[in-house]
């Protein structure tokens, strides 16, 4: 029950370049719509460092000039104006704050819809290859990442550069020497700020994996806590997340150690700052080559020059940080979905005949990717692989009811599949009316199908909103007419709320058989000219069976129908039954037919029904 504590977690340790230009210039690409906004941030972060010019510079006028001369108008002058120069440096402060969270705001907004716009698209195979835990973090970790970069990184580290460029210039203006001997320090500074870097870099970086191990260990208990329980793993399960849990506390300890160290030692540089000034400084000032009031200057100067460079270094980890959750951001959004709409569409008539052929398909799985594959990556010698379908070839006339058969992993499923778009044969075509699917738009293409699973998937919500999913068309009368006809209407209508009954998660507070009536009302609401049933009833006891038997006897009357069936009872009034076996149509015939020829079908139908007399 021990999680691997080294299960690769790639995505999470790179870091990245602090830098990439390519990236940066893309991420930058996303404050254009707001490109008025970001320059008013600019704006006010560069006036902002200009007013950090000011107070030193009021300082040595007022002793300079005013004390020494004993001018109380312009000790007053001064005074006011060094207190309107704070006013105004607050006051841009918060406008700025205000602004570029505005900013990181409204691009994480923009970036988490086309991140979920990208994900719309993408095709069944790309989601096979990645968990579903890893593509919520670039909704959301790797986002707050970025917003966390526009809010106090990108602008906010022209209004730290500006600061020392300001300071530089006014200390050099006011004295050069001082100025020099004030930057004596700075070789320590770098050295500081080098080695408080990378020390922090491998911190957030460790921080990052003991917090996916964590969320993974989580995640997969809670999911399968009936299972912990059923064999008693509550306390190893209580002793490997304790275990976990205090992985994570130490490496956030030592980040937070390497911060506490950091800021001292910039704090202890900054004194030796000082004291040089104060002894260098002092020094001339007895021989009259400065005047105090330029060395209060320099005590000030010196003071906000070391604010930026304390804020820079954090500023890097933020950077770096940003690159990485970018790349991974940019790669998904880069992604080509597997299935792509038709360069030159063809429009299917209205309504749809319904009659299906597939032509000599051929498939496989191997060109399945993760994030940040390409094919050429994992696809395996042609000795090597393994052929899903081979050379499948048969036709389903309109209004027919065809049944498919075979064992685990014959091939079934994937027929279903390749007709509904999820994936792409790689040999051979498939025909609705005698037009390819694939030069049909896949929206219009699906609006014609219904297709009911054997793990029915519900959303939060209410019973109404599971069965209409806001597709256009489907009345309040549709709605409840395609509940009655299979026989979930009584169901409903015995919930507190009736069709606004809110349904727990994944329909908690349905039972099984009463999920899977939901989701056939959910396929026959959209009038499909085309139904496809993947093993739909053999998760339900047979009185839910018995009722949806009955109700589709009259639902599928005129339409044609594609079925997949592990209980061979369930098909034996089908018009034709297809048997698969290692991805090959080995047997077509009727349930009779197929009795009489003493194959594969027969040997299924005894092995179901070994010791019932009845069963044939």
């Amino acid at each position: 029950m021990q999680a691997n504590p080294q299960s690769p977690l790639r995505e999470e340790e790179a870091l990245g370049k602090a830098y990439d230009s390519r990236l940066m210039k893309r991420l930058l690409g996303y404050l254009k719509p707001y490109r008025w906004q970001t320059a008013a941030a600019v704006v006010m972060l560069i006036a902002a460092s200009g007013l950090e010019l000011v107070g030193p510079w009021l300082t040595k006028e007022a002793i300079d000039e005013a004390i020494r001369n004993g001018d109380e108008n312009m000790l007053l002058w001064l005074g006011s104006a060094y207190l309107a120069s704070l006013v105004l440096a607050a006051g841009l402060q918060y406008g700025q704050t205000l602004v570029t969270t505005w900013l990181g705001q409204n691009v994480m907004k923009d970036l988490r819809e086309e991140i979920f716009r990208k994900l719309d698209r993408l095709d069944l195979s790309f989601f096979d290859k990645n968990p579903v835990g890893r593509l919520m973090t670039r909704v959301t970790n790797d986002v707050d990442v970025l917003n966390e970069m526009f809010t106090s990184g990108v602008v906010t580290i022209f209004g730290d550069i500006f600061t020392l460029l300001f300071i530089v210039g006014a200390m050099v203006a006011l004295d050069l020497q001082l100025a020099l001997v004030t930057f004596a320090v700075l070789p320590v500074v770098f050295a500081a700020a080098w080695m408080f870097r990378s020390s922090v870099r491998d911190a957030y970086r460790d921080i990052r994996v003991r917090l996916a191990r964590v969320n993974s260990f989580l995640q997969e208990r809670i999911g399968g806590m009936g299972v912990v329980q059923l064999f008693r793993q509550e306390e190893p399960t209580r002793d490997r997340f304790e275990e976990l849990n205090d992985e994570y506390l130490d490496s956030h300890l030592r980040s937070i150690t390497y911060y506490a160290l950091f800021f001292p030692v910039i704090e202890l540089i900054t004194a030796v700052a000082l004291a040089l000034i104060i002894w260098y400084g002092g020094a001339r000032a007895l021989e009259g080559t400065i005047t105090i009031g330029v060395i209060a200057a320099f005590l000030q100067y010196a003071r906000r020059f070391f604010r930026p460079i304390q804020d820079l270094s954090q500023k890097y980890n933020i950077l770096q940080s940003a690159m990485a959750s970018s790349e991974r951001i940019f790669e998904l959004l880069d992604r080509e979905p597997g299935v792509e709409e038709p360069a030159a569409p063809v429009h299917l008539d209205t309504p749809v005949e319904g009659r299906i052929r597939f032509e000599d398909v051929w498939f496989r799985y191997d060109t399945l990717t993760e994030e940040g594959e390409t094919p050429s990556d994992v696809v395996a010698p042609e000795s090597e692989r393994e052929w899903v379908l081979r050379g499948i070839d048969f036709t389903v006339e309109p209004g027919q009811r065809v049944a498919i058969v075979g064992a685990t992993g014959a091939g079934k499923s994937t027929i279903i599949n390749l007709l509904m778009r999820f994936y792409e044969p790689q040999r051979g075509r498939i025909l609705l009316d005698g037009v390819d699917i694939s030069d049909v738009p896949i929206r219009e293409l699906r609006s014609r199908m219904g297709l009911v699973l054997q793990d029915v998937y519900l959303f939060s919500g209410t019973a109404r909103e599971n069965i209409v999913l806001d597709r256009p068309g489907i009345d309040e009368e549709r709605m409840r007419r395609a509940a009655r006809r299979v026989g979930i209407a009584s169901h409903i209508e015995r919930l507190p709320d009736g069709y606004g009954h809110e349904l727990g998660e994944r329909g908690s507070n349905l039972s099984v058989g009463e999920r899977q009536l939901l989701s056939f009302a959910r396929a026959l609401a959209g009038d499909p000219s085309v139904l496809l049933l993947d093993e739909a009833t053999s998760s339900v006891d047979s009185r839910v069976e018995a009722e949806i038997e009955e109700a589709l006897e009259e639902v599928l009357e005129g339409r044609t129908s594609l079925v997949i069936a592990h209980r061979l009872s369930t098909i034996r009034s089908a018009d034709r039954i297809l048997v698969l076996h290692h991805g090959e149509i080995r047997e077509s015939g009727t349930h009779a037919e197929l009795l009489e020829q003493e194959g594969l079908y027969s040997r299924l139908h005894r092995l179901q029904f070994a010791g019932s007399t009845t069963a044939a």
